[in-house]
């Protein structure tokens, strides 16, 4: 065979073998191309700074609002003013969760559990119950929990950026304290329980007197003592006399002028001489009080030495050496040095034991029982809490007036919540007039 006739044998091999390769590229390609319509690719609908708005977000946002919408019987707005809006929201969230991520902010786990229990008791519900009751729905638990995650992340950097933003003057608080809304404030209430001893219409006069005797003599017991809450349930005549007596939170103006002439500045704890009124006799306790230009509340500058059980020392060591150390100071050893070398309290142990000054709900209920029956200047008995056992000393005891400063705290507050809204608004729209936005057609 010549070399002409070899070159055109091969040349024709080359064309069939090109056309066989490009046949079956075609054919791969074409079933790429049936592939990837069975499979649609998620969709870019807004570049936000470095992140983006996916299709299925914008998708999955539009199905639950539209849902929420349903549920309350919203009218439905038009598909593109809603589609609008719900973008919006995303590309704001999306800002918001980049903020946190710069800042290093973060929602634990514990804080997600907390936050879904909270929600979950809102709905009358168990956790498990909540979880059932949304993948019956049809919506994914886990999804759910991290737009949770989401929400939480947002509010925690709306709270920390736009509080620094409002400033509170001391003219603002003059002029909220000098306001209908702070005058309001500035009236104590009262948690109040009573006892009625009723007295009939057109009673007799030995009928009257017979009622205020046995108030009298009640009222006697209960100031020696008695429990004021099983004497309502035997002895009141009032409606409320299963619940105790309990009358609730009142304030002066909203009780009888008989009730609010004795209760005026009293302290929690005062129970009333019998008060006439034209249904009987009436005692009444205060049981709590809150609000007012008045506040006062009992401090105690208290000590300890705290030991705790560890890998080293079981229970009954350590229940050993707090009793050795109680026989030392018991001895006259100085509590301030036993509590720098032994206390396992480190932020009070290298003080001397010194607790600083507590009042009443600072410390946990087995340590506020024993320091409220300890002598100013007397050191109690090794006492067990949850955190181990301890030794306590009281150095002192005093009653502060803490009402100005709660009062002048709520107006802070009641000015700070009044202007976030309007504070809010102007931060969402600063940081997205600043962002990078890029809305895909």
């Amino acid at each position: 065979m010549t070399s002409r006739v070899l070159k055109n044998e091969m040349s024709k091999m080359n064309t069939k073998l090109g056309k066989l390769i490009s046949t079956a590229f075609a054919g791969t390609l074409l079933s790429f191309c049936v592939s990837a319509k069975e499979i649609p690719l998620d969709r870019v609908v807004a570049i936000v700074n470095d992140g983006v708005v996916l299709e299925s977000e914008l998708n999955a946002r539009m199905a639950m609002v539209t849902e929420q919408l349903r549920k309350r019987g919203t009218r439905m707005p038009a598909q593109s003013i809603l589609k609008k809006q719900v973008l919006d929201r995303l590309i704001l969230d999306s800002l918001q969760l980049q903020i946190a991520q710069q800042q290093g902010i973060r929602i634990s786990d514990r804080q997600l559990a907390l936050a879904l229990e909270n929600i979950a008791q809102q709905n009358k519900l168990t956790l498990d119950q909540f979880r059932d009751s949304m993948e019956r729905d049809g919506r994914s638990f886990d999804a759910v929990r991290e737009q949770i995650r989401r929400e939480l992340l947002i509010s925690q950097v709306q709270r920390g950026l736009v509080n620094r933003r409002i400033r509170v003057t001391e003219q603002d608080l003059r002029n909220y304290m000098d306001s209908e809304e702070g005058k309001a404030k500035a009236h104590p209430e009262y948690h109040l329980s009573n006892i009625l001893f009723a007295v009939p219409n057109q009673a007799s006069p030995a009928q009257i007197q017979e009622a205020e005797q046995k108030a009298r003599a009640l009222y006697n017991e209960l100031r020696e003592g008695g429990d004021f809450s099983q004497a309502a349930i035997a002895y009141s005549n009032a409606p409320n006399a299963l619940k105790g007596g309990d009358l609730g939170w009142r304030k002066l103006n909203e009780l009888p002028r008989q009730f609010s002439s004795v209760l005026k500045d009293t302290m929690i704890g005062f129970i009333s001489s019998p008060i006439r009124t034209p249904g009987g006799f009436h005692i009444v306790q205060v049981k709590n009080k809150r609000g007012g230009d008045k506040m006062l509340i009992e401090k105690t500058q208290v000590s300890h030495i705290l030991l705790k059980t560890t890998e080293i020392r079981n229970p009954a060591q350590t229940r050993r050496k707090i009793n050795e150390l109680a026989q030392r100071l018991s001895q006259g050893e100085s509590f301030e040095q036993l509590a720098k070398e032994y206390s396992d309290d480190p932020a009070s142990g290298s003080e001397g034991g010194k607790l600083g000054w507590t009042q009443d709900g600072q410390m946990v209920p087995e340590f506020q029982q024993v320091m409220d029956s300890t002598p100013i200047g007397q050191t109690s008995e090794p006492f067990k809490s949850r955190f181990g056992w301890h030794i306590l000393r009281v150095s002192d005891r005093r009653t502060e007036d803490v009402g100005s400063e709660m009062l002048e705290n709520q107006a802070r507050n009641a000015i700070r919540k009044r202007r976030f809204n309007e504070e809010l608004s102007n931060w969402m729209r600063e940081i997205q007039s600043q962002a990078y936005i890029e809305i895909k057609e």
